[in-house]
């Protein structure tokens, strides 16, 4: 039963998933693409987790149509479940197992697993194998559980927050891994509340809010689009703001918030920075700590989601 869509490993259409009376997720939508890395970000009680837990095949949505790889992940769960990774936050590991016997017992259900020690090695599970799940610490079981996700060779893999809890050197090794994966072509869906994560890995990002998709695409596009980018710099106060318009490309607008400190939004490229240090030199000013200061992805987050705290 193959009807995948030609580049999508995942395609969600209206999804609806009730809890009693709350509705979780609402309608939603989301695609991700073949052998791409798509983060999907959002606040709690936003719906992300219950998007991809039915995307995994533990929950039955109410309303809508859930196809990974082309199949149904409740009605074709057998045919899907060899073909796809899961790491879960916490759970799915026999908590007095050994870390290594339960890694090389994963390995064991797959026809190609990869290289188990090899891959101790590589997450710094080595001086652990022979400890039980429950006595690891948090930063162990989250490597171990990556671990478990990856080490069948995956078509796609489903990473629930794979660096919470890790240390710096640790959440570079497991960046590291998800590049790798990317590059032999595996497609990789992950939720993280790290941002500089989800820019420094992600092809695409879905940012969820109540229940919904509020805007999908690559980072840059995101932190592009309908964002006004800022550039400032200092000069003598009361400078022709209206002359220095005139230069400019339509849809910029410049101003002087403080006296002596200018601000100019719009688009800033290059050519806009040039034609203001122009403009500054033809009218004998020095401009002073010119700064361009660009939306980042956490900007775009708040913008869409809100700065309150969510519990």
């Amino acid at each position: 039963m193959r009807n995948e869509s030609v580049g999508s490993a995942v395609q969600v259409r209206g999804l609806v998933k009730r809890y009693g009376n709350k509705t979780a997720v609402d309608g939603l939508d989301l695609d991700v693409r073949s052998g791409t890395v798509t983060a999907v970000l959002g606040p709690n009680g936003a719906g992300k987790t219950t998007t991809i837990e039915t995307c995994e095949g533990y929950r039955r949505p109410d309303a809508g149509t859930v196809r990974v790889l082309g199949l149904d992940p409740v009605a074709d769960a057998a045919a899907l479940r060899p073909r796809i990774g899961v790491m879960l936050q916490s759970g799915g590991v026999y908590s007095g197992a050994r870390a290594d016997e339960m890694l090389r017992h994963m390995a064991k259900l797959h026809a190609h697993p990869l290289d188990v020690d090899a891959l101790i090695e590589r997450l710094g599970l080595g001086s652990c194998g022979r400890t039980t799940y429950r006595r690891l610490s948090g930063g162990q079981q989250q490597r171990l559980a990556l671990a478990m996700a990856v080490v069948g060779r995956p078509e796609l893999v489903f990473l629930d927050e794979p660096t919470a809890g890790l240390d710096p050197q640790a959440r570079r090794a497991t960046w590291d891994l998800v590049r790798e994966l990317r590059a032999d072509g595996v497609t990789t869906v992950l939720t993280t509340h790290f941002m500089q994560e989800a820019e420094e890995l992600a092809d695409d990002v879905a940012i969820v809010d109540a229940g919904r998709v509020a805007a999908q695409g690559s980072p840059e596009e995101l932190c592009r689009g309908g964002a006004e980018n800022t550039l400032r710099f200092t000069g003598r106060p009361g400078l022709d703001l209206g002359s220095l318009l005139k230069a400019l490309p339509d849809g910029t607008a410049a101003a002087e918030p403080l006296p002596g400190t200018y601000r100019i939004t719009g688009t800033v490229d290059p050519q806009l920075l040039a034609t203001v240090t122009t403009w500054c030199a033809q009218h004998g000013v020095m401009p002073d700590g010119i700064s361009v200061e660009r939306h980042t992805l956490e900007d775009v987050f708040l913008e869409l989601t809100g700065k309150e705290l969510r519990s």
